[in-house]
């Protein structure tokens, strides 16, 4: 129901633009999110998004450099990346969740429970 894409290869302080495709249903009432996950690495939080738009949280690491954007009328979700740093290397994944709390924009993997298949960003230094 969540398909990424926009990953590949870019050298360090390059940039790159992942997109995430809804299907099958509408996800505008849904906050969206990223995350990355590397090798023998812990699935992280990246940026999250709330179903309005009006709320967005990014991780320390990524802030300033990362931007998180949604169109509820074509159900897709971005993140816009510059500055990449070879520690960004990572598969990012797409996820979508109701709130559990109105207003509130979850920041760990149990907050959502729909997943894309996750796209590969390579950054060399």
């Amino acid at each position: 129901q969540l398909v990424e894409s926009g990953g590949g290869s870019v050298q360090a302080g390059g940039s790159l633009r992942l997109s995430c495709a809804a299907s099958k249903r509408t996800f505008e009432n849904d906050n969206m999110a990223w995350f990355r996950q590397a090798t023998g690495k812990e699935r992280e939080f990246v940026a999250g998004i709330s179903w309005n738009g009006v709320v967005t949280m990014y991780a320390i690491s990524v802030k300033g450099r990362f931007t998180i954007s949604r169109d509820n009328a074509k159900n897709t979700v971005s993140l816009q990346m510059n500055s990449l740093e070879s520690e960004d290397t990572a598969v990012y994944y797409c996820a979508a969740g109701l709130p559990r709390v109105v207003g509130e924009l979850g920041t760990g993997t149990a907050d959502y429970d729909t997943w894309g298949q996750g796209t590969q960003v390579t950054v060399s230094s």
